[in-house]
């Protein structure tokens, strides 16, 4: 799902002047880049370089964008050259603010997202990776194995007028949310008491697995926290020959590390209401529900065939 504003001429020009202005960037062409969830994205052209831009105006999700900035220079500096590398400023800022938005730039990175089972194995090692990277330091959000996600989506639910399609999608799908919601509190529980082993994590590695002409990225790092591995190895928890691909990129990289089951079903059931709030955000002022619908009964209903049988 990508952003849809319809931007004019006007906006466009704004926007140009201001990354020349800022970033030395002297663009001849811009168009809509289809990347990404949050915020819109552009792919400037200049005469010998392309760039990504992204904006995000959204206040809950400006500062998450901002701070991961630093964290995305710290892999950089660290010999992590798979993922989006930021461009900065003429001020040597990583980010700046436009028109209310905070704004990044990025090499552009040409390529196409692949899901499979080769692609799967790849993207492992590819995080094993970067999880040898140092962490001391770094100023990053950390994992607290909370139930925030459910609560945020219960109170916005709650807020809804009865009468749209969205509210009643999800009271077709009620007992399955509640279920899930409780199921979390459980899982929850279980994880809080223990914090250790934590690693720089994606949260999406496998949305944004990038296949280039000549080597692989992972890209869109805009919610790296501090997290278990289980964080970027929930999806593919319900198949062994992932799971083991998983642990064979871990020990390659010098990591002694097990994947635990009850921190597989955490995030099994927390992503589950992270991508609800977010198909909220994108869906309660519009009738459309197509992508929310496919997503309650489509590919992670799997992991939850894997998930709901953990006692």
């Amino acid at each position: 799902m990508y952003s849809n504003v319809v931007r004019s001429d006007g906006y466009i020009r704004r926007l140009l002047d201001f990354v020349r202005c800022e970033y030395g960037i002297d663009a001849d062409d811009i168009s809509p880049a289809k990347r990404g969830f949050y915020g819109e994205t552009w792919k400037l052209c200049a005469a010998d370089r392309r760039y990504f831009v992204k904006l995000v105006y959204a206040a809950e999700h400006k500062g998450v964008y901002e701070n991961s900035f630093a964290v995305i220079d710290h892999m950089n500096n660290n010999g992590i050259d798979f993922i989006s590398k930021v461009v900065k400023s003429v001020s040597e800022n990583l980010s700046v603010q436009f028109d209310g938005a905070v704004i990044g730039v990025f090499d552009w990175i040409d390529g196409e997202n692949r899901q499979d089972e080769k692609s799967k194995i790849l993207e492992y090692q590819m995080m094993a990776k970067v999880y040898t990277v140092p962490t001391e330091g770094l100023n990053i959000q950390r994992e607290d194995f909370s139930t925030k996600s459910a609560e945020k989506f219960m109170n916005h639910w709650a807020l809804l007028p009865p009468d749209t399609p969205i509210n009643a999608l999800f009271e077709r799908h009620r007992a399955r949310i509640e279920h899930r919601a409780e199921r979390l509190r459980l899982f929850s529980e279980r994880c809080a008491d223990d914090t250790s082993r934590f690693f720089i994590t994606h949260g999406d590695a496998g949305g944004n697995y990038v296949e280039g002409v000549d080597r692989n990225y992972i890209v869109d790092w805009d919610t790296p926290i501090l997290a278990p591995p289980e964080r970027d190895a929930w999806v593919c928890m319900c198949w062994d020959w992932a799971v083991e691909g998983f642990h064979d990129a871990l020990r390659q990289n010098g990591i002694d590390y097990i994947l635990r089951k009850e921190r597989l079903a955490y995030y099994c059931y927390h992503m589950f209401f992270f991508y609800l709030n977010a198909y909220l955000d994108r869906f309660k002022h519009t009738s459309e529900t197509q992508g929310l619908e496919e997503y309650m009964s489509g590919w992670i209903e799997e992991s939850f065939q894997y998930a709901d049988k953990m006692p």
